[in-house]
C-alpha cells in the first residue's frame, strides 16, 4: 500500500484544492456572474458532453489500463498504445457525420422545453471528445504510475482557468455566451497539456503493426464503452433529463447541490487513480490474497475519509445555503440523497477495478444496463412530479442497486469481500458523530459556524478512529503528520 497512499494522498490533496476553487466557481461565481439560466446551459452542455464521453474515448481509457501490463518489450506496448489511440475513431467518424447531417432535428428535440439549448447543441460532442481523449491520455500516465500530475490538470488548472474567464465574464471582458465557447477552448487546452505529459512519460512511436489480440482488444473496449455510458449515465442522466422535463433554471440550482455531494466522492477518485494500474497488475498475476487485502484496506479507508467529509457536509449544510441565494434553497435535500448514494459507492473500494479487469465483466455490464433503464424510467416519472428532488430520489435508488448489485456479484463469483468488523464501528461512529453535530449551530457568522464546527467534528472524529484503531493505514498517516508537525525532542 505504499506507492497507494503516497499517491493517494497527493491526489487527494490536489482534488481537494480542485474542489475548493470549484466550490467557488459553483456556490459563488457561477450563479452571481453567469446567472441562473446560462449557468444551468453550462451544467446541461457539460453532462451531456460527459453521457457521451465513453463513446468518443470508445472505452480505451479502461482497455489501456487492463492489457498494458501484459505486454512486456517496448515493441509490444508501442503496437497497443499506436492501436487505442486510433480505436476512437471507429465511433468518432459515424457520430460526427450523424451530427453534421441530422444537427437541426437532434437540437429542436433537445431544446423544446428550453430553446436556449438549440444554438449550443453541437458543443456537446467537441467537449466529449476532448473528455474522452484526457482520459485516454491520462490512462497512459497512470499505467506508468505516474498519476499526480494528470490528476492536477484535471482537478486544479480546469478549473483556475475557469475562474479567470468568471471574472473576466463579470468585468466585462467578454460576454456570457463567449465564455460558453472559451469553455469548450479550455477544455481543448488541458487535452493538449495531457498529451503533452503523456509524451514525456513514456514517448510514443507510432507502430501501425497493430497487437496480434486486437480482437480482444477491441471486444473489450466495446463492452467498457457500454458500462462507462451505464456508470456516466448513473451520475449525469438527471441533468440532461432536466433539460428535456423543467425549466433551465433548475439545472442550475440542481448543479450546485450536486457539486457540493460530490466533494464526498474526492478521496475515492484520489484512490482509485493509482489502485486501478495495481488491481489490473495483481488479477494479471493471479495474486488474489493480496487482491482481497487490497480490497478490504480501499474499502475501510474510504468509508473512514468520505464519511468523514460526508459528516462535514452534513453538519454544515445550512450554513452553506444560508450564503447563497433564496432560490438554491431547495437544494438541500437533494444534498442528503445524493450525498448518502455518494458514500454508499466509495465504501466498495476498488470494486470496480475488480470487476472491469476480471472475465466477468460482461455478465455486470448486462445488470447495469438494465439498472440504467431503471435510472432513466424513474426520471421520467418523477422529474415532472418533484422536479430536482424527484432527479435525485432517481438518482439515488439506481446507485444504491447498481452498488449492491456489483458488491453480490463479486462476493459471490470471485469470493471477495470489502467488509470487516472495522466497518460496522465506522458506520457507528459516523451515526454518533452526525446525532452530535447536526442539531446545533453557533450562534455566529455562518462561515465562521462553519469553521468552528467543522474543526470541533475533525477532532471528535478522527480522535475516536484513531483511539480505536479503526485503518492501520490511516494511523500511520496520522503519526507521520504529527512527527513532521511536532517539535523533535532536544537530545
Amino acid at each position: 500500500m505504499g506507492i497507494v497512499i503516497n499517491q493517494s494522498i497527493k491526489n487527494t490533496i490536489i482534488t481537494y484544492i480542485g474542489f475548493a476553487i470549484g466550490a467557488v466557481n459553483a456556490l459563488f461565481m457561477y450563479p452571481e456572474f453567469l446567472g441562473k439560466t446560462f449557468y444551468g446551459l453550462t451544467g446541461f452542455l457539460l453532462s451531456s458532453a460527459n453521457i457521451i464521453m465513453p463513446l468518443m474515448a470508445f472505452g480505451v481509457h479502461n482497455t489501456l489500463v487492463k492489457f498494458y501490463s501484459t505486454y512486456e518489450s517496448d515493441l509490444q506496448k508501442s503496437q497497443f498504445l499506436s492501436f487505442v489511440l486510433l480505436l476512437p475513431l471507429l465511433t468518432i467518424i459515424p457520430l460526427s457525420l450523424i451530427l453534421l447531417f441530422f444537427y437541426k432535428q437532434i437540437a429542436q428535440s433537445l431544446s423544446v422545453e428550453n430553446p436556449i439549448i438549440y444554438d449550443y447543441v453541437w458543443l456537446v460532442p467537441i467537449i466529449g471528445l476532448c473528455m474522452g481523449y484526457f482520459e485516454i491520455f491520462y490512462a497512459w500516465v497512470k499505467v506508468n504510475m505516474k498519476s499526480v500530475l494528470g490528476n492536477f490538470i484535471k482537478e486544479v488548472f480546469l478549473r483556475v482557468l475557469i475562474s479567470i474567464f468568471l471574472f473576466a465574464v463579470y468585468f466585462d471582458y467578454i460576454t456570457v455566451e463567449q465564455f460558453i465557447y472559451i469553455t469548450v477552448a479550455i477544455y481543448l487546452a488541458t487535452t493538449l497539456l495531457m498529451l503533452y505529459f503523456a509524451i514525456r512519460v513514456k514517448r510514443l512511436s507510432l507502430n501501425f503493426n497493430f497487437p496480434k489480440n486486437k480482437g480482444q482488444i477491441i471486444t473489450y473496449s466495446i463492452f467498457i464503452i457500454l458500462s462507462g455510458s451505464v456508470a456516466v449515465l448513473l451520475l449525469d442522466i438527471d441533468k440532461f433529463m432536466l433539460g428535456q422535463y423543467i425549466n433551465i433554471d433548475n439545472i442550475a440550482f440542481y448543479s450546485v447541490a450536486i457539486f457540493i455531494a460530490t466533494v464526498i466522492s474526492v478521496p475515492s477518485r484520489a484512490m482509485h487513480q493509482i489502485t486501478y494500474p495495481i488491481t489490473a497488475k495483481l488479477m494479471s498475476e493471479n495474486k488474489y490474497d493480496e487482491l482481497n487485502l487490497l480490497y478490504k484496506k480501499t474499502s475501510i479507508t474510504l468509508q473512514i475519509v468520505g464519511g468523514y467529509v460526508l459528516l462535514g457536509i452534513l453538519i454544515n449544510i445550512k450554513s452553506v445555503y444560508s450564503l447563497l441565494p433564496i432560490e438554491y434553497s431547495g437544494g438541500i435535500t437533494v444534498v442528503f440523497l445524493i450525498g448518502f448514494s455518494k458514500y454508499l459507492d466509495l465504501i466498495l473500494g476498488n470494486n470496480n477495478a475488480i470487476i472491469f479487469n476480471s472475465k466477468y465483466y460482461k455478465i455486470v455490464l448486462m445488470l447495469g444496463l438494465l439498472l440504467a433503464f431503471f435510472a432513466i424510467t424513474l426520471n421520467m416519472i418523477l422529474i415532472p412530479l418533484y422536479g430536482i428532488i424527484g432527479a435525485a430520489i432517481a438518482t439515488l435508488s439506481a446507485i444504491l442497486l447498481y452498488s449492491l448489485a456489483k458488491l453480490l456479484f463479486v462476493v459471490f463469483q470471485m469470493k471477495l469481500f470489502p467488509f470487516t468488523v472495522e466497518t460496522l464501528k465506522s458506520f457507528g461512529i459516523l451515526l454518533l458523530s452526525f446525532g452530535v453535530f447536526y442539531f446545533w449551530d453557533f450562534n455566529l457568522h455562518p462561515i465562521i459556524n462553519i469553521i468552528l464546527k467543522s474543526t470541533i467534528l475533525t477532532v471528535f472524529f478522527g480522535f475516536i478512529n484513531y483511539y480505536l484503531k479503526i485503518s492501520p493505514e490511516i494511523n500511520q498517516v496520522i503519526d507521520q503528520i504529527f512527527k513532521f508537525i511536532l517539535p523533535r525532542k532536544i537530545k
